[in-house]
């Protein structure tokens, strides 16, 4: 049994890690997190760690590099102060979309981030909706990978609609559409898609029928909203009657909010993985679900050794 549960929070998401202690009970630990005059970040433990399992809270969002530094440094602190077990809860895994070689001289990106966070002094990862199952495998210690599902799932069941259709953007998202369609007892569809460049995707047709039906467009993240407004317009060119958009993590880098103001969603919705900056929270059509008490769950039965399991849907 490892000791005291503590809580220690990076500057990415200070909010939600205040969200998680609320729910557990508890406050964060302090932590000082400063710049030298050259850009290089300090850092300092507030208190006594000596034996204690402590949770890190930060994604790595944008400033994606600088976050995930921050976190690094966080990592190695508690390591050399002694702490029991230290846990990095990463709701929203940054460089997880590079998880293979897809051309010659290129990084594996995601794993050299999981070597990266083992090696400053990791030793167990929470995260939710990895871009990719297969990077827990890039650890070489105990990974939980959560689903966000029931926070989705719980707003789409209040709208008490009868004739959902729900649409993966895509082949390699056909496996978490179906687990929500199954979920809702809702038909599911595929849109047929041509990357060509990243960042850029071009949507050609459905497979599936949305006529006459309430679209839910399922991905894991909304980066530039490429993706998810071309198929949104496919979708209602198809005979839809209404489209919206469920997404664990609001990216929302470039063009996007623009894009989504501008789309055929009725609605957006995401989780708090990631904080929205001020333009998202602008955005009317964004609605925004937390995943506080499921990461608070999540950590209360690592801490207490019970079974992480029983959240996975």
């Amino acid at each position: 049994m490892h000791g005291e549960l503590k809580i220690i929070s990076g500057s990415a998401s200070p909010k939600l890690a205040d969200a998680i202690c609320e729910h557990l009970g508890t406050k964060a630990s302090p932590v000082l997190r400063e710049r030298f005059s050259d850009g290089e970040i300090r850092i300092e433990i507030g208190e006594n760690v000596r034996g204690d399992d402590v949770f890190v809270v930060q994604p790595t969002c944008s400033p994606v590099n600088f976050h995930l530094m921050e976190l690094c440094l966080m990592l190695d602190a508690l390591k050399r102060a002694s702490a029991s077990r230290v846990t990095a809860v990463v709701p929203y895994f940054g460089y997880a979309r590079q998880d293979r070689k897809v051309v010659p001289r290129a990084p594996i990106s995601a794993k050299m981030v999981a070597d990266l966070l083992s090696t400053a002094g990791m030793q167990r990862l929470v995260t939710i909706d990895l871009h990719a199952g297969q990077i827990q495998g890039f650890f070489n210690c105990p990974v939980d990978n959560l689903f966000a599902a029931p926070a989705l799932l719980e707003h789409l069941r209040e709208r008490n609609e009868e004739d959902f259709v729900i649409i993966s953007p895509d082949a390699g998202g056909v496996e978490r559409a179906r687990a929500y369609a199954k979920r809702l007892g809702a038909t599911l569809a595929i849109v047929d898609k041509r990357r060509d460049a990243p960042n850029q995707a071009k949507a050609m047709h459905i497979i599936g029928d949305v006529k006459d039906k309430v679209a839910v467009v399922i991905d894991d993240m909304i980066d530039t909203a490429g993706t998810m407004c071309a198929a949104a317009n496919v979708i209602m060119e198809n005979g839809a009657k209404d489209v919206l958009a469920c997404a664990t993590h609001p990216v929302l880098s470039g063009p996007a909010i623009k894009r989504l103001e501008e789309s055929a969603f009725s609605e957006v919705v995401v989780t708090d993985t990631i904080p929205l900056n001020e333009a998202a929270q602008a955005c009317s059509k964004i609605k925004q679900r937390s995943v506080a008490s499921l990461l608070a769950k999540a950590i209360n039965n690592v801490h207490t050794e019970s079974s992480v399991s029983v959240l996975f849907v």
